[in-house]
């Protein structure tokens, strides 16, 4: 196929490993379009920005969380080198680690950077010192470390075992973003934090999702934070868990991504997967409150590969490959945009407690993989395309 040499220019883009994916595609369009002006010029653009859209964040929409709670874990220079020979793009760090900042600058790997739970009532109750935190932890490595978000705090609940540390967590994302906004950069950083299902009260069916009466008070003022600041809110998402505290209820094939059939039908949703019917039923909570329309990072999700009730290797293999491959697309409720997911975690920690908490790594401490599935490169763009091309129906069009 020859490309048309007016059009072509039109699309060009500096990223050469996607310019030839662009182009043929382009021209592919192009040529029905001349052959038979069966959509206008202007949907044929705006199919391109689409596919150009897509093609930007098909392979980058998967993170892998690094926790060092282990005593036999590599430097964090070879963490990082780990990740850009896996092509794992994006991290989420739990607190302001300085050897993986250092690690971490020109290496182009996008960054969740955490605020932990002990230094939120520092942050919350002096704005100085979120200043302080803000200038060490983010101006001093920003922009040769790409950090995107910063998590302040991680699964405070106001009704559970850190229930004394939520009455700070809103005002630490405050004095966090006050002090980023103050540099410009809270278009490019955004703050939130990070919750868990658990203050979901009602998932089921996914539509009529809705946080807990008992958190809402909790919790309604954040997402009014983030929506006025343009910021997602991080949630913590297990299908594991779910299934192991009721497998008479939730099949297995339904929580590994396997189920041949729709499991649930919401109304015109349908359900195949139990992390599509958790997720969305996040999404219906928020939409539930009224507040206003607020974006889902997940930022925790994985499965355990020993130590617990359907804690086994292949079940956890399972899991992990379609939760990559999950993330290029986004969930019935959400459909236009891929899901951004960060797998818990990089190694199995040693450190880490109960025993099952152990176990859900990607890699051995030793830096070898667990699992043969990898997270990114030229299948992904090609299965991406080819995703487009049913989404669009240009079969008619041939």
């Amino acid at each position: 196929m020859k490309c048309d040499q007016v059009l072509c220019p039109i699309i060009y883009r500096p990223n050469p490993s996607l310019s030839f994916l662009w182009c043929v595609t382009f021209c592919t369009m192009a040529s029905l379009f001349l052959r038979n002006q069966r959509f206008s010029l202007a949907t044929l653009l705006l199919l391109l920005e689409l596919l150009t859209v897509n093609l930007r964040t098909a392979d980058a929409q998967i993170g892998v969380c690094y926790g060092m709670l282990g005593n036999n874990l590599p430097p964090a220079n070879e963490v990082v080198g780990l990740y850009k020979s896996n092509n794992i793009r994006r991290m989420r760090l739990y607190d302001p680690n300085q050897a993986a900042l250092q690690a971490l600058r020109n290496s182009g790997i996008e960054l969740i950077l955490g605020v932990p739970n002990s230094d939120l009532q520092g942050l919350a109750t002096n704005a100085d010192t979120a200043r302080q935190w803000v200038q060490r932890n983010v101006l001093n490595f920003w922009p040769s470390v790409k950090i995107k978000y910063v998590a302040v705090g991680n699964e405070v609940n106001p009704v559970g075992g850190s229930s004394w540390l939520a009455q700070y967590v809103l005002p630490a994302v405050q004095n966090v973003y006050q002090a980023i906004r103050a540099q410009g950069l809270h278009d490019q950083i955004k703050v939130s934090t990070a919750v868990d299902m658990t203050l979901i009260g009602n998932s089921y069916p996914p539509s009529q999702g809705s946080f807990r009466g008992d958190v809402r008070s909790y919790l309604d003022p954040i997402i009014g934070y983030l929506l006025y600041a343009s910021a997602p809110l991080l949630v913590n998402v297990y299908p594991y868990f779910s299934y192991s505290g009721n497998p008479r209820d939730i099949s297995l094939p339904y929580a590994l991504f396997t189920s041949p059939n729709v499991v649930v039908q919401d109304g015109q949703y349908g359900y195949q997967n139990l992390f599509d019917a958790m997720l969305d039923s996040v999404h219906a909570a928020i939409d539930n409150t009224r507040i206003g329309y607020v974006e889902v990072v997940v930022s925790e999700s994985g499965w355990p590969s020993d130590g617990g009730f359907g804690a086994t290797y292949d079940n956890a293999r399972v899991y992990l490959d379609n939760l990559v491959r999950r993330a290029k697309r986004g969930s019935p409720r959400r459909p236009s945009k891929p899901t951004e997911t960060y797998i818990f975690a990089m190694f199995d920690e040693n450190q880490k407690s109960p025993e099952i908490e152990k176990h859900f790594g990607l890699f051995s401490p030793n830096k070898q993989k667990k699992y043969p599935f990898g997270f990114g490169g030229k299948r992904d763009e090609e299965v991406f395309i080819d995703d487009f091309n049913a989404t669009i129906s240009l079969k008619s069009d041939m």
